[in-house]
């Protein structure tokens, strides 16, 4: 069976364990998912498993997907995603429920796409000091300071921390445990934060650095 689901983040809560103590954990609607393609070395050159999650309207799709979908008989399924598996042991067309792969006690990855946070300074996107406070300093508090030499090396490296873009980038939190399944509702819960907003797309799969 293939060790991944497709999720939608919900939030964060807690539960209790036997010893009373509370425990953090994100709660993820987990499926159910389709196998929509399955992929293989002679024809795809690499083995891997396309999932699809969340049915929508017909017409939220493109033609070219809709028929994708329509080879196994499948209903329009918003997201796609795939999982590489060396073994899949699952046919085209199966239907993957929560309670299906994942139980409490193991450890996952979650891949998901971080806040978008906008264009942001140095000291928030970086973590610079900024300028000192007093000696008749008026607007250097948060600058970002010299950004290189003179005559030598004449430029600015490359990759030189600076302002700009921040958030919006695929983020994988490795080793989360599985602390609760809820096959009725599609529900897991994994111990403390994933990357993303409320409602945000997520990929669950088997850990890989356990």
């Amino acid at each position: 069976m293939i060790k991944g689901l497709i999720g939608k983040k919900i939030g964060m809560t807690q539960i209790f364990d036997e010893n009373g103590a509370a425990v953090p954990i994100t709660l993820i609607e987990a499926g159910p998912c389709y196998v929509t393609q399955i992929r293989n070395p002679e024809k795809d050159g690499y083995n891997a498993v396309q999932l699809g999650f969340e049915e929508v309207k017909p017409k939220r799709l493109t033609g070219g997907q809709l028929g994708h979908l329509k080879n196994n008989e499948l209903p329009p399924l918003r997201f796609l995603r795939e999982f590489r598996v060396k073994d899949p042991q699952v046919s085209e067309g199966d239907k993957l429920e929560v309670g299906d792969v994942f139980n409490v006690g193991e450890q996952v990855d979650v891949v998901g796409t971080s806040k978008g946070k906008g264009f942001q300074g140095a000291v928030k996107r970086h973590g610079f000091r900024g300028g000192p406070k007093t000696h008749g300093q008026s607007d250097r508090q948060r600058a970002t300071g010299s950004i290189g030499a003179t005559t030598t090396p004449g430029r600015v490296f490359k990759g030189k921390r600076m302002p700009g873009h921040m958030g919006f980038e695929r983020v994988t939190i490795h080793n989360l445990r599985v602390e609760y399944v809820d096959e009725e509702r599609n529900l897991m819960g994994v111990r403390g934060s994933i990357p993303g907003p409320k409602g945000g797309v997520v990929m669950i799969k088997e850990a890989r650095k356990q």
